[in-house]
């Protein structure tokens, strides 16, 4: 019998308060880079919850391949599909809660997918990552030409229909998983994917139906935690359930691409869109401050000084990585710069020393500070691998949870329908109103 499985269930909550806290966070930032570098600060939990010295070892490679994976589903756009949620009407909350399913399954199949073939990488087996992205890149072409400009299959007419070049390659990851045998990958991917689609869907009955009561918080930020909370609650169970080869050490080179994406690109792209002139100057504008110019001017020094910090402890502790082991001390701290970092740049564009005020959205520093108490109180002598699941049971395993999360979010969908009235933000996407 496996032996001591509470420190497990410690380890998957840690996963979901922290991917759900940085998907709150990114809810801010948006689109590709958000969501890239959600996905990556989840993925430092799972690693410091597992304990394994070869994948906080290799925490560079893994986060960074975690964060492209998580990040790429961030071109689709979903706003209109929440709004389908919001309608009252059994036919379209169904529409928009099963959209909602699809869409999140897609980032979670993709980021699940990605750090799964990390995780997997032994001395005997490796991916191929260019004939794995070419075939990516080709399915995504296939599905979105055949599906959109054939089928002409909307989902979500007017806007951007790339859900279909996601679909496309996430059916060509799984593919390459099962034709090439990497198990553990495949999964991760799929139970990663119930659980953010999951996620998703639950968090837009939450948001349509607490608004409706007149809850006066941010619902789209409960909305946002939901789908990362139980994404990292499929991914978590999906790593800690399965037995996984010695992972050998990355190259330095690869380290250091690694720490480039994770510490510099993705950080530029974030602060060049999110820190745009026009938006900070229309923030001013609507909140009534004076001196707008003088004022976007102290916002940029406010977020140079905070980014210049952050990147100094970043690039000490990425450094170290490059010439001694990395240890689950060194990780811990490089997650809890960045999470503040970002956190940081969330209150800036809130309007700190200007016109911010405190709001539901700031729990999330709470729920970060409790997680940071977890994994540093416990030492988390956790075995996971001691608890694997075998095929035949993660089989059925899959099938029961699928079932199960499709009837649940038809019920959801009855309910929602039920309890609803029509509301602002709400979409039709079929009769209408």
């Amino acid at each position: 019998m496996p032996q001591n499985k509470k420190p497990k269930y410690v380890a998957i909550l840690i996963v979901m308060m922290t991917l759900g806290a940085s998907w709150a966070i990114r809810g801010r930032f948006g689109h590709e880079y958000g969501a890239a570098w959600a996905g990556s600060i989840g993925i430092l939990a799972l690693l410091l919850a597992s304990n394994r010295k070869d994948w906080l070892q290799n925490w560079l490679p893994i986060a960074a391949a975690g964060a492209v994976g998580w990040g790429m589903t961030g071109m689709i756009s979903y706003g209109a599909v929440v709004g389908y949620g919001k309608s009252g009407d059994l036919l379209n909350t169904s529409y928009g809660l099963l959209s909602l399913f699809v869409i999140g399954g897609l980032f979670g199949f993709l980021g699940g997918g990605f750090t799964g073939l990390m995780l997997e990488s032994g001395n005997k087996k490796k991916p191929e990552w260019a004939p794995l992205l070419t075939q990516m890149v080709a399915g995504g072409i296939v599905f979105w030409g055949f599906l959109i400009y054939q089928l002409e299959w909307f989902m979500t007419p007017p806007r951007s229909e790339l859900w279909a070049a996601c679909l496309g390659a996430a059916f060509a990851m799984g593919w390459y998983m099962l034709r090439h045998r990497f198990k553990n990958a495949w999964y991760v991917a799929m139970l990663t994917m119930l659980g953010a689609g999951f996620g998703f869907a639950f968090g837009n009955f939450m948001q349509a139906t607490g608004i409706n009561a007149g809850i006066a918080i941010n619902w789209w930020n409960v909305m946002e935690y939901s789908i990362g909370s139980f994404g990292g609650l499929g991914l978590a169970y999906g790593v800690y359930s399965r037995s996984w080869p010695e992972m050998p050490r990355c190259s330095a080179a690869s380290m250091k691409w690694s720490a480039l994406l994770l510490f510099v690109l993705i950080p530029l792209w974030t602060i060049t869109n999110a820190f745009e002139w026009g938006k900070i100057t229309r923030w001013a504008e609507r909140s009534g401050v004076d001196m707008v110019d003088q004022y976007a001017t102290g916002v940029y020094v406010q977020m140079g000084i905070v980014s210049f910090l952050a990147l100094i402890g970043l690039f000490v502790l990425a450094r170290k990585t490059f010439h001694q082991r990395a240890t689950r001390r060194l990780v811990f701290m490089a997650t809890l710069v960045t999470c503040f970092w970002y956190q940081a740049l969330k209150l800036i564009t809130s309007g700190l020393f200007g016109y911010y005020t405190v709001s539901m959205e700031e729990l999330t520093v709470l729920n970060l500070l409790a997680v940071a108490i977890l994994i540093y109180a416990q030492n988390l002598e956790i075995s996971p691998f001691e608890w694997p699941v075998a095929d035949g049971e993660f089989n059925t395993l899959l099938r029961r949870t699928g079932l199960v999360v499709i009837v649940v979010i038809l019920i959801l969908s009855v309910i929602a329908s039920g309890v609803i009235d029509d509301m602002p933000g709400s979409n039709y996407r079929f009769g209408g109103e």
